[in-house]
Formats: C-alpha cells, structure tokens, sequence
C-alpha cells in the first residue's frame, strides 16, 4: 500500500480506538422515491431557485427528512472578504441543545482553530410559522476556521503525515474532529445534542425534519446566493431516522451528497468501509455514500472517473466494448472496490468544492442498473445553468424561477438527456464543473465520466427578452388569410419557413399576429393547431438557439389559452377556462362547447386539489375533449375515467408529472413535450402520443393500447406487458426493453415494439443514431409478441439479448407494421421512406429491420423454414 494511504488510514485507526464494535442490525425504513435536484449557474443565484424545485418534487417526500447544501458563495453576503472564504473551512454545527455550545466550542473549536468569524444563522422566532415542520429545527453556529499552526504541526508529526502536505493534512484534521465531535454530542449519546453538518471550503449543508423547502424559510436564506444548490426530500431508507441529522445531504470535508435509492448491500459498504477504519455515526446508506466518495477522492486521489468507476462499475458488454487498456485499469479497480461499491438502486447528486483548483462541481451518478430515475438538463448562453433532478418537471420548474429573476435565462433548456448507468458511452454520470477566469466570472463545462463533452444543439443567437416585436407590413393578413383557410398547416409552414431569415422581434410579431387572431372564437382552434405544430415539430432555426424559438411558441399558446372565455362566460365559442380559483364552478357543457382548457398552475401534484382529479369530474358532467397547460409536475392525466372512452381526447401542454394515461382504456392522450415516468402503465386500450422523450417503466404491465413516441425511452419500457400492446419508439431506450414480454404471437393479434434508433436533427432530416440499441437484456425472458428494430448496420448483437434470438422480417409482418409507420409520418413528420433509406439508397425493408422473436418462437420458425426448405429441395 501507498505510503502515504496507509499512515492516513492508521491516524484514522487511532481516531475510532475505544469505540464500540460496528452494530450493523438496525431497523430498515420503507423505501421510497426520494426527489432530488442540483442546479449550478455561472453566476451565484438565491435559494429560493432551489426552493421551487423542491416544492414541486414535495410530493416525493414525506415531512420527515429534508436539506439543502450550497457551494460558491458571495462573501459579502457572509460577512468575510474573498480571501477568508477561500482559505477558511466553513464549519457548520447543528444545536439540538443550544446549552451544548460552550462547552463544545471550548474543546472541538477554540483548542484547535483560528475562527476569522463565528455566527448565529437568523432564524424565524417561531418554527411553527412554517407549516411543515413537524419540530423545531436545531439553531445552526457557523464557524470561518483555520486549524492552529501548533495544533496542527502535533497531528502531522503524531501521525508521520509529512508527505501528505499541509493543506491535505488541515483537511484530514477537521475530518477527524467531525468524528470525535459527532461520537460525543450525537453518535454515542441516547439524548443527542450537536452534530456537524459540514465542513467544508466555501459549502454548507442545512436539513431538518420537515421538507427541504422549510429549510429555505426558516433560516430565512431566500435570498443567500451560491453557485450550486442541491436538495433531498425524504428521510433516508436505512438505518435509525433522527431528528435531523439522518436527513440529506451528507457531507465530509469538501463534499455533500443526496441520494435517491436504497443501497441492497448496506452492511457490505460498512464492513468495506470499517476495513479502513470509517465508521457511520448516523447509520445511513446515504451517510456511507459520502464516506465512500470522499475514501476514493481525498484517499485514493482517484481521478473522476476512476471514482465513478469505483462506484458504478462497468459490466457485460459495456465492458467488451472498452479499449482494452482502459479494460485493463477497470479491471484493477473492480478487483479492489467492487466489495464496497453500493449496489443499487441509487442515484447520487453531489455538490463539492475544489479549493486547490479554484473550481466548484455538480455531478450526478447512476447506478449501474439505472433503478432511480434521473434527468440532466443544460442551457448555454450569457448565463449559463447545469441542471439534475428526479423528474424533468423539476428542472423546468427551477428554469422558470431563475428566469423570472435573470431575463437572459430561458426557461426551456438546450438540452435534456438522461445518465446510461455503467456505459461505455457516458459512464452513467455527467459533471458541471464551474471554472473561474482572472476576472472571477465563472463558466460552466459539461462532461461525461469520460470527460466528452456533451453535445449541444446548433444556433448560438438569443432571444432578446426585452425587445419590442416588430410586425412586418401585410403579415396580419397573411396570417388571417391562413386562418380564414381553417387549414392549421398552410400557417405552420408560413411561420416556420421564415424562422431562419427572420429576427426574434420578427418571429415574436408573427407569434403576436396569430394570438391576436385567435381571439376571435371561428379562429381559435385552427390557431392553436398551428401553434401546436410549431411547438411539436423540428424544423430548421438558422443562427437561432431553437430553445429560444420553442419557449416564444410556449408564451403565445399560454396566451391564447389564458384568453379563453371562463366557465361563467357567456361570449360563443367552442372552448371554456377553468383555473384553481375557479375550479368550484365547473358544470357540464352548453350550447356548442366541446373543449375544457384546465390551466394547472396552483393545482397540486394529486389528491382531490390536483388538475386530474378535476379532469375526471368534468368527464362526469359531460365533457370528452380536454386542453391541460402550464403542468407542472401534476400527475395522472387520464387516469380514473374508466372503459369505454373512446371519444376522450385529451391534451397536455407544460410538463406533466408521472404516471399520465396510466390505466386507460380506450381515450387518446398527446402530451406536447416529453413526458415522466410510470407513463400509460397497465393500459388496456387507447393511445398516447408524446412529442419527445419519456422517462423510466413506460407501459409497465400493459395490456393494449397503442403509443408513439417521438424520442427516447429511458430505462425498463414495456416490462411485464400482455395482451396487444404496440409502441412505436422513433429515438432508443436505455436498457430493459419488453423485458418479460408476454404479448402473443403478432399475427394474430399480439402485440410488439418498433425501435427505429432515429432522431431529427436541427433542420428536420432524419439522422440514425450511432447505435439503435445502447443497452443490455433487449427483449429479456420474453414469451411473446415481437420487437422489429431498424438497425441496417447490424449493430445490435445477439450478446444484448437474454432469451430472444434474430428472426427474418417477414412480408406479412411488414404489411402489419407499414399503417402504423405511416401513422408516425402523420404525427411526427418521420417519413417511412426516410426509415427505408440507408446511405442515400432506398433499402427493402428486410434489410433494414430486423425481429427480434422469444428464443422458443424463433426456434420453431426456424424449424419450419429448415422444414419448407428441405421440401422444397426434396420436390426438385
């Protein structure tokens, strides 16, 4: 062993001698569904933009664990110059006994630091002013400390730590003096009294028993600004919940952490951990995450990736398709890690700083079998913001906040994408480093484990929040001339065909021109039609930055929604608005209207004050066609309005929450955007449409019905589905495709998957991705039913499957699938002969598709073609 680790670790041995024998047997709490999110910005923004997020996920937690830690912050704001907050660790201790104080300052500060500033963080008076606190939180000292010259030459010389140098050593000391302070005022005690919850240069960490948003109001911190934020809601799942100090975040020395899961193998991460000398001192899995990470990145000095690694190692194919010298070093560090590495499901987001480099990092991490769901989202631009979060909808939710207070960020990002857990591609984790100029200013880069930069979509040109439209001369009647037409696509084509030549304040004109129009009633329907075709297609932007384009669609359809009639209106016209203020109101349709616009803002996520449930009374009195916008997290559209719905339309603009047509049984649904997890489980009949990506288990346990989605799948669509399901997939999945597909035979009714591994690039064109199919346990245990992939190249191989074999692509199965190929034409604008082309050639579709069958299926269709074949051999 390294020199250096191993004098380290025995000043670590020295530190837990005399303390009682590891006791792992513990009670387990219930699992759940943490929300999490991180946001960092080139520019220090307040923690009431990690508040909203927080409160949108609230529904993720439960009121028993929330917190928030921030890193970058402004000095100024703290009370100390830029120097002091750059060298001096910022210490900060939770009071559950305030009477504790003196006496713990007297052996755990004063003795060993130089504090440049000590202070009470401000508080409300009274706790019970924030209405889901369920105790009053501890009051929280912060301490501006630097360990004392003398104090810290005896721990050098004590432990043999000269090679370690001295800024590691002061690091390794006010570790050590978290544990001896944590074993006696909190770990060792029945009635706790203090704990720290962090130390750390430039960072800090709050958490109460409550929700994280409380942390926000009671410490009165909306306004304190930081670089990097990163939330938890929900207590932890392993381990003895206390009050607060078993919530999230977790921190040693420079890093805090939240986590999303429940590690399976807990007492293995612990006895790895005791190997070395660490101990839990608040008994959690998420605790032990923040042990670990910091044993492989201050210990070990692993660089990133090899830390990820370490954490999430790489497997199976993804591990073939290494080169083999990185195979090489894996292998080296599965062989000494994979003991210790958490197995999941978990997904983690930390925050840390880096003090030596003069950086700040986000980064997120999955799992290797990608059991927690998570999102990352970029915008670029003047001001810079990385995004995580359990769910998309929380990441716009945060975009939002932060626009409303900087008008140079947008509120649709440049790019949203989704983490392959132990991947060959992206390892399964994407970082946010923020580096810092001669100027100060920082600026954001975006990488992969294997430090790739992430794409991001062409146009650089930004919309001018501020500038006044510009309406070009005859183009109202242009546009109502379209209009008058009633045909939305003659307007669509008009708008977008321009996008490239014109300037924003032109586009914004033209956008203005027709939400104008549509306030006359025998427009409206076709405006919005023309509107939605303009949010719902690719089409080309020029220099434009196309997240710009899509949030000046997004306004004028909030516009022209917004401006709709009330329920007590009497004016004509086929829709009427309900909102929360007037959702008492809600009566059965009159007359000719047919459509209820519901906007969602300030309906909650579910329950009986939630959109849905309000959609599903509506559907009681009458209504059948339904427009939800401005989601926002609000879950279960579509569900509970029971069989026979076949006459149900319904449409869904913002960002809805999970579980959306989950359950339905014969209504068509279109969400106009990407959709969350749990989407159309357990269908029975009908279709759903999603104009971009859905997240995790899709049509888990599907009976019929029939989906097209414009983008990619995230992890395990289409598990445990029977009957007839069919789903038309145009982007990729992440792993887990059908698995456990039980959907009969396809000609006769059964169901099936079409994967065509495609996306639209920035100008519309059709464009195959580098591989259709990316993961492992493609159609896994499958009995029945069929998956046809467009994969010309042969690039999925058989080593990806795990029951299911290559078949041909037969005539009749074409004829089957050609209808709904056409019908993805129709609704996405992805042509079958775009499909059928392969290297500018037009291909037959054998060449391009290939089936992939349950392995007993195939073999008998083998058996029978040998069986034609040799027939037909024996008749000639």
């Amino acid at each position: 062993m390294n020199g250096r680790i191993e004098k380290l670790l025995l000043s670590r041995k020295e530190m837990i001698a005399g303390l009682p024998a590891l006791d792992l047997v513990m009670k387990g709490e219930e699992e759940g569904g943490c929300g999490v999110v991180g946001l960092c910005c080139s520019e220090p923004v307040a923690a009431r933009h990690i508040q909203e997020p927080s409160r949108q996920m609230h529904n993720r937690g439960n009121g028993k664990g929330g917190g928030i830690a921030a890193v970058g912050f402004v000095p100024e704001q703290l009370g100390v110059t830029r120097e002091i907050l750059d060298s001096h660790y910022m210490l900060h201790i939770a009071y559950i006994d305030e009477n504790a104080r003196p006496g713990l300052e007297r052996k755990y500060i004063a003795r060993h630091f130089d504090v440049a500033r000590q202070e009470r963080l401000e508080s409300l008076p009274d706790w019970r002013q924030v209405a889901d606190l369920e105790v009053a939180p501890p009051a929280v000292w912060r301490y501006f400390v630097r360990g004392k010259k003398s104090v810290l030459d005896s721990f050098i010389a004590a432990h043999g730590l000269e090679s370690l140098g001295r800024d590691d050593a002061e690091a390794e000391f006010i570790s050590q003096n978290r544990v001896h302070l944590n074993h006696e005022y909190y770990a060792s005690l029945g009635e706790k009294k203090a704990f720290v919850l962090s130390e750390g240069k430039d960072m800090m960490i709050l958490k109460v028993v409550g929700y994280a948003e409380s942390i926000t109001k009671y410490y009165r911190i909306e306004d304190l600004q930081a670089h990097v934020w990163i939330a938890h809601q929900r207590f932890p799942t392993k381990g003895r919940v206390w009050h607060p100090g078993g919530a999230h975040p977790f921190g040693v020395v420079n890093t805090a952490l939240v986590h999303n899961g429940d590690f399976a193998n807990y007492h293995s991460v612990c006895e790895y951990l005791a190997q070395r000398h660490i101990y839990p001192q608040f008994l959690t899995d998420t605790e032990v995450s923040a042990q670990l990470f910091d044993l492989l990145s201050r210990t070990y000095r692993y660089p990133l990736e090899y830390l990820i690694e370490a954490l999430a190692p790489t497997t199976e194919l993804d591990f073939d398709r290494l080169a083999p010298a990185k195979q090489a070093v894996y292998r080296a560090i599965q062989a000494a890690h994979i003991h210790g590495s958490p197995d999941g499901p978990w997904f983690f987001i930390i925050a840390r700083s880096l003090p030596r480099e003069g950086k700040l990092q986000l980064m997120g991490i999955t799992d290797t079998a990608m059991l927690r769901p998570q999102v990352f989202a970029f915008s670029d631009g003047a001001v810079q913001v990385g995004l995580i979060a359990s769910e998309k909808q929380a990441i716009d939710a945060a975009l939002l906040s932060l626009s409303r207070d900087d008008r140079r960020i947008c509120p649709v990002a440049d790019r949203y994408w989704n983490a392959r857990g132990g991947s060959h591609t992206d390892g399964g984790a994407f970082i946010f480093t923020l580096d810092r100029d001669r100027g100060g200013q920082r600026s954001i880069t975006v990488t992969d484990k294997f430090g790739t930069p992430v794409a991001l979509p062409d146009g650089a040109e930004a919309c001018d929040p501020v500038a006044p439209a510009v309406h070009r001369n005859g183009e109202a009647a242009a546009i109502r001339g379209c209009l008058e037409v009633g045909e939305p696509w003659g307007l669509f084509e008009y708008v977008s065909r321009a996008v490239p030549d014109r300037s924003f304040a032109e586009l914004r004109g033209a956008l203005e021109a027709i939400t104008a129009a549509a306030a006359e009633p025998r427009f409206t329907a076709t405006a919005v039609a023309a509107l939605t075709l303009l949010n719902d297609r690719r089409y080309a932007t020029g220099r434009k930055k196309r997240s710009h384009v899509i949030h000046l669609v997004h306004c004028a359809l909030e516009q022209v929604f917004g401006g709709l009639p009330p329920l007590d209106s009497g004016a004509p016209g086929q829709f009427r608005l309900v909102d929360f203020g007037r959702r008492q109101a809600l009566r059965a349709p009159r007359g000719d209207e047919t459509t209820l616009v519901i906007d969602a803002r300030g309906f909650a996520p579910e329950g009986p004050d939630c959109d849905a449930t309000l959609l599903t009374d509506a559907f009681i009195k009458g209504w059948r066609r339904f427009i939800c916008f401005n989601t926002s997290g609000q879950r279960f559209h579509g569900c509970g309005l029971g069989p026979a719905t076949e006459d149900v339309i319904i449409d869904v603009y913002g960002s809805p929450g999970d579980y959306l047509g989950s359950g339905i049984d014969g209504l068509t649904i279109t969400v106009h955007g990407n959709a969350q997890d749990q989407l159309g489980q357990i269908i029975k009949s009908g279709r759903l449409v999603v104009h971009g990506d859905v997240g995790q288990t899709f049509m888990y346990g599907a009976k019929g019905g029939t989906v097209f989605v414009k983008g990619n799948a995230a992890g395990r669509p289409l598990i445990n589905s029977v009957g007839r399901p069919r789903a038309i997939i145009n982007g990729t999945c992440l792993d887990f495709l059908a698995e456990s597909f039980m959907a009969g035979d396809v000609l006769d009714g059964g169901g099936f998957v079409i994967l065509n591994g495609v996306t639209c690039a920035d100008d519309g064109r059709v464009v195959p991705l580098a591989e259709p199919y990316p993961g492992g346990n493609l159609f896994s245990l499958a009995s029945g039913g069929a998956i046809y992939i467009r994969d010309p190249q042969r690039r999925v191989l058989a080593e990806q499957l795990n029951g299911g074999a290559f078949t041909p692509l037969s005539g009749a199965e074409w004829e089957l699938l050609l209808p709904y190929l056409e019908e993805n034409e129709r609704l996405f604008g992805i042509r079958v002969s775009d499909l059928l082309t392969v290297d500018g050639q037009r291909r037959p579709p054998v060449e391009v598709y290939r089936k992939v069958a349950p392995a007993r299926v195939a073999a008998a269709a083998a058996a029978r073609s040998s069986a034609r074949q040799e027939e037909k051999e024996s008749d000639n």
